[in-house]
């Protein structure tokens, strides 16, 4: 049933923004292509998702969650979601659709939110009705929270399984990505409804959260599944270079801060014990000096064919889009696209139609849209 939908899906997306207009063109390795803008005048946007019926949800920093329709910007936010509390890097962060939201309307998003021992992610759901989220529930809190403003994570992605994972950042205090009875530094993965599966890996294992999937990752802003495997992937911001891929595994630890490609910020010192121990895993691919990559997607669709399978990484420092090129779970080539013509590139999709979408991190943001030139 979803697979007959699709056509209709990437119709409506294609008619509602027809009335964009192409602000460049570029000249990649495998094809020649228009930047298109969609929208401009987002707040800081940093999540996207996709309505079957065409529309386009889009979170801002500030906590307001909007709608594209028809290639416009609806006045009104969404109403009905709870207090978000606007904290350094923190927010409103990600958006996500139901793997059945045709059938149940239920949307999911993570915010940072404050508590009485401070502020950390948090993840919410309720049914879409109009412009307003109704029957509210918070799925997921993060444990303990903190006082710092910094790495939050968060993407949100369904596996095939409907299996919802979460990612989370440590927060900016690097010990605790190593701390068993912390969610901080971990990919976390529970049910639809916030109920932890029962082979996760820590579960029932003292001392531990049995949310935990993985541990050791310092701050993962990029996450999507591999289209032929099904398995997630993520990337994490390293500090002053160590920019991560990884694929994510249960129960691995990812090394932060014990081994990291990166170094002190300013002073270049090592971080932790190296690069490599036993029992920590290898990064796929890192970058050194830092990219500080935000979003992330793979692409299977018919618009770019010779681009199937490739994986489009974001960047917010160097302000590009990063092409990978794969054979399996290595990296056989990068591209760098777009540096510096769009500004801050927080997110990247791919649409049901089969064009790629980017969000653009500034105080008047943008979504545009990557076609083929013919």
């Amino acid at each position: 049933m979803i697979l007959r939908a699709l056509p209709l899906l990437a119709g409506l997306v294609a008619s509602a923004i027809a009335g964009a207009q192409a602000v460049d063109t570029v000249k990649s390795e495998e094809y020649a292509f228009r930047v298109v803008r969609v929208v401009e005048g987002l707040e800081h946007p940093w999540g996207l998702a996709f309505l079957p019926d065409g529309r386009m949800l889009v979170t801002e920093r500030r906590g307001r969650l909007r709608v594209i329709r028809e290639g416009k910007l609806e006045p009104q936010p969404v109403a009905g979601l709870p207090q978000v509390a606007v904290h350094g890097q923190g927010g409103l962060l990600d958006v996500a659709l139901h793997p059945r939201f045709a059938q149940n309307n239920l949307v999911y998003w993570s915010y940072a939110a404050s508590g009485s021992d401070g502020i950390g992610t948090e993840v919410a759901r309720g049914r879409l009705v109009g412009n307003r989220v109704e029957d509210v529930q918070v799925i997921f809190r993060q444990q303990p929270k903190g006082a710092s403003g910094n790495h939050f994570g968060s993407r949100l992605v369904f596996d095939r399984a409907g299996l919802l994972y979460i990612t989370l950042g440590d927060r900016g205090e690097k010990e605790r990505a190593q701390t068993p009875g912390d969610h901080a530094g971990s990919v976390i993965r529970l049910h639809d409804d916030g109920r932890v599966p029962a082979d996760n890996p820590f579960v029932g294992k003292a001392g531990w959260k049995p949310e935990k999937f993985t541990l050791g990752n310092r701050n993962m802003q990029g996450a999507a599944l591999h289209p032929e495997t099904g398995l997630l992937w993520t990337h994490e911001h390293g500090p002053q270079g160590g920019d991560e891929i990884n694929v994510i595994r249960a129960g691995t630890n990812y090394g932060w801060p014990v081994i990291t490609y990166g170094v002190n910020y300013g002073i270049g010192t090592r971080i932790g014990e190296g690069t490599a121990k036993p029992g920590m895993a290898q990064p796929l691919h890192y970058w050194v000096p830092s990219i500080a990559p935000s979003g992330m997607a793979f692409y299977a669709g018919d618009k770019f064919p010779r681009w199937r399978g490739d994986l489009f990484v974001g960047a917010l420092k160097d302000q590009m889009l990063v092409r990978l090129k794969l054979d399996g779970e290595k990296v056989i080539r990068e591209e760098r696209l777009l540096k510096g013509r769009l500004g801050r590139i927080r997110d990247v999709r791919v649409g049901p139609d089969g064009y790629i979408y980017l969000l653009t991190d500034e105080a008047a943001g943008a979504l545009v849209r990557l076609e083929p030139v013919p």
